[in-house]
């Protein structure tokens, strides 16, 4: 009886500490079911020190045990970052630092001829303090990252100076966005009456399209260098292969993303007729600086690969280069223009807009639940931007896992589509050697625990892939 009596007292509660200790005790929940997560992944860290038998063939013991270092340090650091920010957070709550930041943008607001009544500028005071406070307290974990992790394992090509500037070339960039569309949003709620969720829904909707449309064009110039592909086999190629799927192909772009880091990538945007494509000069075996780099080494005689080695030393030479030849970056293109060709670009799109209508109209239903307020510390005043805040980032917390963990789960299923679509353009082989290649330059450990990879792997196992295309992979 004892035991139970405890349990009604908790309910005897005011709904808003019960509301407030359900949320404080879902972000621990969370946090421990990561933790438990990444620690059986860090044990395959630890205790794979060789590479196993089934890849043998596809990597070499020096490179096996670069990315198996090179993981772990990664998932130290991730375990430390995490500890930190659900403390941060947790205390944030406790002690009501979401109130007295509305408050501080309050002041700041009077001291400027703002009263309260002007309850949008208070708004946008208090984001800009908000994201000015998480970009400082995330510059360290920032700077470690790139600086100690990154460095230390090749990927790193910033100095400090470019580093700093660029963070805060970003912090401007996003609050020129961030701002005026939130006052746009805050204003649209306001005035919507009884049907605003829809109206706020359209305007975020017409938002997103313009800054996927806009992003590469103007945005990402900001911060890296586009330039067109030059004219060559290369080029021809892609042309062809667009073609012969009716992808509306206007241009293709090189980014200079080896000035940041080694890590490699590719991409397409546009709408309509108008796409385009980016390469990153660090998947192309051509352009790759690591290479022009390894070209003479100190030391190295000239030599004809393969003559005297063991298995192991002709791996280590063949898989030496950095990004990957012609026909293999087509493969990595067949890939990515697999997933426009299947409509996965368009099924994603729609989901998030369904899963975004869902969420402000139930926006729409709590917004007047004042007890929500009162669980936050907000007694006396119902900002609207407090309760988009506290309901979709605290209300509507397990939704979102719940969801997150369902897009990974049909991400890799899509992957598994684009590759299989590759196949069909009789890429499999090139593919093949592209995935072991494009791993191998990010050092991906190709072994992994299978809950962690199920709940995180937004892309299937690298052996998983590899024997999906080997199944009828060309000769």
């Amino acid at each position: 009886m004892g035991m139970w009596a405890s349990v009604d007292t908790m309910w005897d509660f005011p709904v808003e500490k019960r509301i407030f200790g359900a949320v404080l005790l879902f972000s621990w929940t969370v946090y421990l079911w990561e933790t438990f997560l990444a620690q059986r992944q860090r044990r395959i860290y630890r205790t794979t020190t060789h590479v196993p038998p089934e890849l043998a063939q596809i990597m070499d013991s020096d490179t096996f045990e670069k990315s198996r270092l090179y993981q772990l340090d990664k998932s130290t650091f991730s375990f430390w970052s995490g500890l930190y920010s659900v403390v941060e957070s947790t205390l944030i709550l406790l002690f009501g630092g979401i109130p007295y930041l509305w408050r501080l943008s309050g002041r700041v607001c009077g001291s400027a001829g703002f009263g309260p009544e002007y309850e949008i500028i208070q708004s946008l005071v208090f984001l800009l303090l908000a994201t000015l406070y998480s970009a400082l307290t995330g510059l360290p974990w920032s700077l470690y990252n790139t600086f100690v992790i990154e460095e230390k394992h090749g990927f790193n090509h910033q100095t400090l100076e470019f580093f700093l500037k660029d963070t805060i070339k970003k912090f401007t960039v996003t609050q020129c966005i961030l701002l005026p569309v939130s006052s746009l949003l805050l204003y649209i709620i306001k005035i919507g009456g009884d049907y605003f969720f829809i109206y706020a829904w359209l305007f975020t909707l017409v938002v997103s399209l313009v800054l996927v449309t806009i992003y590469a064009d103007y945005i990402a110039p900001l911060f890296d260098k586009f330039t067109p592909l030059p004219e060559g086999k290369l080029k021809q190629e892609i042309e062809v292969m667009a073609k012969s799927i009716d992808f509306p192909l206007t241009k293709v772009y090189v980014v200079e993303g080896s000035k940041r880091s080694s890590h490699s990538n590719a991409y397409f945007y546009g709408f309509f007729k108008n796409k385009r494509i980016v390469l990153f000069d660090t998947l192309l075996e051509e352009y790759s600086v690591q290479n022009k780099d390894n070209q003479e080494e100190p030391g190295m005689e000239p030599r004809n690969e393969g003559e005297g080695d063991s298995e192991e030393i002709r791996a280590k030479v063949k898989n030496k280069k950095q990004g990957c030849k012609n026909e293999e970056v087509l493969a990595v293109l067949g890939h990515e223009l697999g997933h426009w060709k299947l409509g996965h670009t368009i099924k994603n799109i729609i989901i998030s807009q369904i899963n975004s209508f869902l969420c402000f109209f139930l926006f729409g239903v709590l917004i007047g639940q004042k007890v929500l307020f009162a669980a936050f510390g907000f007694y006396d005043s119902q900002p609207t931007l407090i309760g988009l805040l506290i309901i979709f980032q605290f209300i509507f917390s397990p939704y979102n896992e719940v969801l997150s963990f369902c897009l990974t789960v049909l991400s890799r299923r899509f992957e598994f589509q684009a590759d299989a679509f590759a196949k069909k353009l009789g890429m499999a082989k090139d593919l093949y050697s592209a995935l072991i290649k494009l791993n191998k330059d990010n050092l991906g450990f190709p072994v992994s625990d299978w809950l962690f990879s199920t709940w995180h792997y937004s892309h299937p196992p690298l052996l998983e892939r590899l024997q999906a295309l080997k199944d009828k992979k060309q000769d």
